[in-house]
């Protein structure tokens, strides 16, 4: 049984605070090992599962927060960047299931660090007209190559907006949101006891593979900035909703690439990069 991890740092154990999550940071070097635990806690329940191999991808701002040498040697690591699937870069049809390990609320939620790839750039996203930040893109994209999304973990926001998007995937909040900057944080023992359990329960028996998407999907962005989107309209098949909302069309994963680069685009005029 092959796994496939993507880790981002806003959902982690503990972390409520810029601070905590961002590089030079007062308090990011505890923040990183306090991803890592999280990710251990995850391998450790997909060992129990009887997974076999196990890749993680270090999917948070500049994607160099995890350190090898602080993960289960189980493990192999993608880390750094660019990437061209970012997020989810490594994820193939060749793996069983994927978890989402440490993921955060969509822009607009009241949550632990919510936001939608790039802090306050983008205002809102929509998959097929419905509402979606990190956690339904990510679904919804390794569902288009074969591979089930079984377990979460993050904020009780972040855990909402998964049984939402598919209410058969397992959650675990680690903490509970009271503002987008604090919370009521579970004891770490027991969060990453419940990390460990509810992977092992989303992966035993081993799951089913979901159904086969459309063929097609459609991305609308809408961005805090008209430049931004009047920029983005140079890019074939990216077309105008309005002055500062773009969309375009087409098959997942490859949707999911060309969002990378709108980012990239955004980064470019805004002097923000995405921060996953």
């Amino acid at each position: 049984m092959r796994i496939y991890i993507s880790v981002d740092m806003e959902g982690v154990t503990g972390l409520v605070d810029a601070d905590d999550v961002q590089p030079g940071g007062r308090d990011y070097e505890r923040g990183r090992t306090m991803m890592a635990e999280d990710v251990n806690a995850a391998v450790r329940g997909a060992l129990a599962a009887g997974a076999t191999d196990i890749l993680v991808n270090d999917a948070h701002g500049p994607m160099r927060n995890l350190l090898p040498e602080a993960l289960h040697p189980a493990v192999r690591l993608v880390r750094g960047k660019p990437k061209q699937l970012g997020m989810l870069e490594g994820l193939t049809g060749e793996y069983d299931a994927a978890l989402c390990v440490g993921y955060h609320a969509r822009a607009g939620a009241l949550g632990v660090l919510s936001h939608s790839f790039m802090g306050h750039e983008i205002e809102d996203m929509w998959l097929d007209g419905r509402p979606v930040g990190e956690i339904g893109l990510a679904h919804a994209t390794a569902a288009s190559l074969g591979v089930p999304v079984v377990a979460l973990t993050g904020d009780d926001a972040a855990c909402a907006e998964m049984t939402e998007w598919d209410a058969s995937v397992e959650t675990v909040p680690v903490k509970y949101a009271h503002g987008r900057f604090a919370a009521e944080l579970r004891p770490v023992a027991e969060a990453r006891q419940a990390i460990t359990e509810a992977v092992t329960r989303a992966l035993t028996p081993a799951p089913a593979r979901p159904a086969p998407p459309a063929a097609e999907a459609t991305l609308t962005v809408r961005w805090q900035s008209a430049s931004v989107a009047v920029t983005l309209l140079g890019i074939p098949g990216v077309t105008a909703e309005d002055a500062r909302t773009v969309r375009a069309t087409g098959p997942l994963p490859a949707l999911y690439r060309q969002f990378g680069v709108w980012m990239r685009v955004a980064a470019s005029l805004t002097n923000q990069p995405p921060y996953c």
